[in-house]
């Protein structure tokens, strides 16, 4: 190894402890699949927010082993294998999972991708003239027929499931079709935080799910305030609101008069005097017959 080039490793190993001194976070995520065009896209979205560097593993484990400014940064070693980005950065660790999760992309498929979904072929015209993307076609379950000069498919068709393997046969068609059923992105593989080393599995936040049970957490404790009559700031105004209803419907049915039941109380007395009065014509016609048969 020439003395320029042991020269420009110790200035990068030199660069990587000075961004460990400059940021509190450092992520390590998955490089691989990560396309040129994309990590340059990728970048440009990120770098208000992190640093983001390729560099090689060797290098990092060496800055890792000589810097002693943070707590088992050594921890982190583990990670530093395989194709790696690096992302140094002040964000929460999990800001930074949910920021690449939304950064992901779709993209075309290539054989031996992982399909990101449910990959659904829609019924219709492909665009395409009769040949032998016909028996292309057929050869991944798509059904066919020709019409107006053009392929069509003849209903939706589920070509692969999440999770399924893409072979080379289905990569094409779906590339005719333009669908793109791969999802590619930077997945964190860890982050190390003030001597804390966060891995992948710990980092995933279902953002939705969370959101979900919160609001059930939430209607079950005021329901449970409500019934039981426990006070808080969240409930005490219905509370009051139910005690002053109960209140007032107890005192207008037991014809105790306050400020606030006298006027319906009156307007209940004249309603029932009025209903008599209907009834008093009635009442004296019957009377008078009923005297009139004992004399």
């Amino acid at each position: 190894m020439s003395k320029q080039i042991v020269v420009q490793k110790a200035a990068q190993v030199e660069e990587i402890k000075k961004l460990l001194d400059t940021y509190s976070a450092l992520g390590v995520a998955n490089l691989q699949k990560v396309r040129a065009a994309q990590l340059q896209e990728m970048k440009k979205k990120l770098k208000d927010v992190a640093n983001v560097r390729v560099l090689k593993n060797t290098l990092m484990k060496r800055a890792v082993a000589e810097y002693k400014n943070k707590p088992d940064l050594e921890k982190l070693e583990p990670m530093l294998n395989g194709s790696n980005i690096f992302l140094f950065t002040d964000l929460n660790p999990f800001k930074l999972s949910l920021l690449l999760e939304k950064g992901r992309v779709k993209t075309t498929a290539k054989a031996g991708d992982v399909a990101a979904m449910d990959v659904m072929v829609p019924a219709g015209n492909t665009g395409l003239p009769p040949g032998p993307v016909i028996s292309q076609f057929g050869s991944v379950g798509l059904p066919t027929r020709i019409e107006a000069g053009g392929v069509w498919i003849n209903k939706d068709t589920m070509v692969a499931k999440k999770g399924d393997v893409i072979n080379a046969r289905l990569a094409g068609v779906l590339s005719k079709l333009n669908i793109k059923p791969v999802e590619v992105g930077l997945i964190l593989k860890a982050v190390y935080e003030e001597g804390l080393i966060i891995t992948d599995e710990h980092l995933h936040i279902n953002v939705d799910g969370f959101k979900k049970s919160l609001i059930e957490a939430t209607s079950n404790a005021m329901n449970l305030s409500l019934n039981s009559g426990y006070p808080t700031s969240e409930t005490i105004s219905l509370l009051l609101q139910t005690a002053h209803r109960k209140a007032f419907s107890l005192a207008l049915n037991a014809g105790i008069p306050t400020k606030e039941t006298v006027g319906d109380m009156l307007r209940k007395a004249y309603a029932e005097a009025s209903s008599l009065n209907t009834k008093l014509p009635k009442v004296e016609e019957k009377t008078a017959e009923s005297s009139a048969q004992k004399g």
